[in-house]
């Protein structure tokens, strides 16, 4: 095998590689006698077909798993002999004649490009520091917490007087609606309990129940929001007729050792009030941790002045760039955004996309140089909970999972750069502030985006 460099230009390469006929000959005449020994032919016993037939009946085959396999081989040398850590897939090109490199009458010769990783002194992260902020739950949170308990467990009670419906309360109804004059499919109802005031039906309808006695008939003016889910009457004016036949008002019960047995918890209210602590602190953890991820990924894209594979960063500005088009054909660009021209949009972006390669890149390199893997058991446990997010598709999902690499690969990136984190975490110098809960439910503020 010959290498010539013809291309070194920052991070790209370019080489030509000539790899001599005899070893492509060689390959090739060891894979027709493998074919031979196994191969079935009428009127020939196994492994008995004559080498000339087997050559003339599989010949083209056999040749251009040969070539591949010679190529790929001889990429593989260069790369190791080199010492060279490709961003991404090399392109390879033939340079030699097909039909000549497949007869095996002639040398092959192919090109390769490609763009390298970059070099990348790790930093001194025992020089950098950072802030933990924690909250302590608040017990009036807890209590907020119980009150949203008891709110579930109401039962509702039949008011015997008349008198006109308050906000809270529950209005047995019949309605029926209709857009333009017309009824519609979904629109008619019966008996239904509504909450006066509350959530759940298209904005404007509970709202207008306030008041409201029983035995009364209303016509209710609203409008459907234009992303309804029945897009025959999205974004559409509708009127609907609304009988009152009853009214309810919901009765909390206490919220008392028997309340917390009766939804699991035996050992009464106390445990209860523990266990609605310890997932509100849960959560306290979690932003927590999202707050010193941001200052860490911050400090290290500080650090981070290495050149980056361009191939890499369009490939991550045109993702980043794909979601931002669609989020404008839709209108969901935040306001920001909108007040933006394209080049100013475009040059943000693609700052934001060059910010996550390099950080991913030196996240990578600190996990290959301190041994940083994520663990099968990992995996699994990662492709159970994106599974579980499909109630009744589980297994499926499970499945789609074994038969997409891809698919494995999107899950192992996040997880390999959570541990990258932890690593560097345990190396910098931390401090901590207690702060409240509202300053830590804060979007914690960043120069860019995360690595991922």
């Amino acid at each position: 095998m010959q290498v010539t460099e013809t291309l070194s230009d920052g991070l790209k390469r370019g080489y030509t590689v000539v790899v001599e006929a005899a070893e492509i000959e060689q390959r090739r005449s060891q894979k027709f006698a493998d074919l031979g020994r196994t191969l079935r032919l009428p009127g020939f016993r196994p492994g008995k077909v004559p080498l000339p037939l087997v050559r003339q009946r599989f010949g083209r085959e056999v040749s251009a798993e040969a070539l591949q396999e010679s190529v790929n081989a001889a990429t593989s040398q260069m790369l190791s002999d080199r010492g060279l850590r490709p961003a991404g897939e090399p392109r390879v090109d033939l340079v030699s004649d097909a039909a000549a490199a497949l007869g095996g009458t002639a040398d092959v010769e192919f090109t390769i490009e490609m763009e390298l990783l970059p070099e990348i002194t790790l930093p001194d992260f025992a020089g950098l520091q950072l802030t933990r902020l924690t909250a302590e739950v608040p017990a009036e949170e807890v209590d907020k917490a119980l009150g949203r308990i008891a709110e579930r467990q109401a039962e509702l009670v039949e008011v015997s007087e008349t008198r006109p419906a308050e906000k809270g309360e529950v209005l047995t109804l019949d309605f029926q609606g209709r857009v333009e004059g017309t009824a519609f499919e979904g629109g008619t109802g019966t008996d239904m309990d509504v909450e006066v005031a509350g959530a759940g039906f298209i904005p404007g309808f509970t709202e207008q129940l306030v008041g409201m006695q029983v035995g009364e008939t209303r016509t209710l003016s609203c409008a459907f929001p234009d992303d309804y889910q029945a897009k025959a009457v999205a974004g559409k004016p509708a009127e609907f007729e609304v009988t009152a036949k009853a009214l309810k008002r919901k009765v909390l019960p206490p919220i008392d050792d028997e309340l917390a047995r009766k939804i699991g918890f035996d050992e009464g209210l106390e445990e209860l009030r523990r266990v609605i602590s310890d997932s509100i602190g849960r959560e306290y953890a979690q932003m927590s941790r999202m707050h010193l991820k941001r200052q860490l990924l911050d400090a290290l894209a500080g650090l981070a002045s290495f050149p980056i594979p361009q191939g890499l960063a369009d490939l991550e500005f045109n993702q980043i760039w794909r979601r931002i088009e669609a989020d404008r054909e839709a209108g969901r660009l935040d306001e920001a955004d909108r007040a933006k021209d394209e080049a100013s949009l475009r040059e943000e972006y693609r700052a934001i996309a060059d910010r996550r390669v390099r950080l991913g890149l030196l996240l990578s390199e600190i996990g290959r140089l301190n041994g940083i893997t994520v663990a099968a058991e990992e995996m699994t446990r990662a492709m159970r909970a994106e599974a579980q997010r499909y109630p009744g598709q589980e297994a499926q999902v499970m499945e789609f999972f074994r038969k997409t690499p891809q698919a494995i690969e999107g899950l192992r990136g996040p997880l390999f750069e959570e541990k990258g984190v932890d690593f560097v975490i345990d190396q910098v110098q931390v401090s901590e502030r207690v702060v409240s809960p509202e300053e830590l439910a804060k979007e914690p503020e960043s120069t860019g985006a995360a690595a991922g």
